[in-house]
């Protein structure tokens, strides 16, 4: 397990508050803007980053990600560049944890082992890649492991206890609770179901659980905080930073302050 997830959730916990997990696409709406955004996110409440890397076909996204996806493609975003805005994150921060977000294709298509090792030496401390089932995701988490790169696994509202021992064998740093069944930017799942999830994961391992899907204001990050130990934001930072664009798509002057803005407000949710 990467040493500053370890010690994200380690320090939080010892605060008595919840984790605030925000998602933005690396290169939406441009890499410029984007990794300028990406710098602010620290300061603007976000404990953990989860940074997506762009992809054709972001089959388990809702449409504003995959918007977002193809705006970064658009704008020239490749997986040398995601790694490369890491590493110059880096510079200035060395404790907010990154996890890098997506599907295996753009992983194969570098090669694992250059992948893994870049991402090593670019300050990436996990990976969650959403179409690698446990099965198959040897490949990519045995030298992520020996790097010390975070294999981050999933689950799902369908995950039941034949499954889930399967699900936490291997995995490392922290599961994703997926609360609902379907893409991203869905409705919530109730809080007593999201409840009774958390509960039985938390029976059968020690890793941190962070639930996303449907979170979308500090209310929703509050509630979340108080059933899990980290709340993930995705869709709704992603579609602030749409709202913040012109008639042709551009990034208008304000949207890093304005996306910003919208992140610090629902950092409040796990602050009381």
């Amino acid at each position: 397990m990467s040493d500053r997830i370890t010690a994200r959730f380690n320090a939080l916990k010892a605060e008595k508050r919840a984790t605030f997990v925000t998602f933005i696409t690396a290169g939406d709406p441009d890499p410029d803007t984007s990794a300028k955004l990406l710098a602010r996110l620290p300061e603007a409440g976000a404990d953990i980053i989860e940074l997506g890397m762009p992809f054709t076909d972001p089959m388990a996204d809702g449409p504003a990600i995959q918007e977002a996806s193809l705006r970064a493609l658009h704008a020239g975003m490749t997986m040398h560049k995601v790694l490369e805005m890491v590493a110059n994150f880096r510079k200035s921060d060395t404790d907010t944890p990154i996890i890098l977000m997506g599907y295996f294709n753009p992983i194969m298509a570098f090669g694992v082992e250059a992948f893994v090792e870049k991402a090593s030496s670019s300050g990436v401390d996990g990976l969650i890649v959403v179409d690698l089932p446990p099965e198959e995701d040897a490949e990519l988490r045995v030298p992520a492991a020996k790097a010390g790169i975070a294999m981050i696994r999933l689950a799902t509202p369908t995950t039941d206890d034949a499954r889930l021992p399967r699900v936490l064998d291997g995995a490392s740093g922290f599961l994703y609770y997926v609360s609902v069944a379907g893409v991203t930017g869905t409705s919530s799942a109730q809080d007593s179901d999201i409840e009774a999830a958390v509960t039985r994961i938390h029976a059968a391992s020690d890793l941190p659980v962070a639930v996303g899907f449907g979170i979308k204001s500090p209310k929703d990050v509050a509630r979340i905080g108080q059933l899990a130990d980290a709340a993930v934001v995705g869709s709704a930072i992603v579609a602030q930073i749409k709202a913040n664009l012109d008639e042709t798509g551009q990034a208008r002057p304000g949207l890093v302050d304005a996306v910003s803005a919208f992140v610090h407000t629902l950092a409040k949710g796990t602050r009381g």
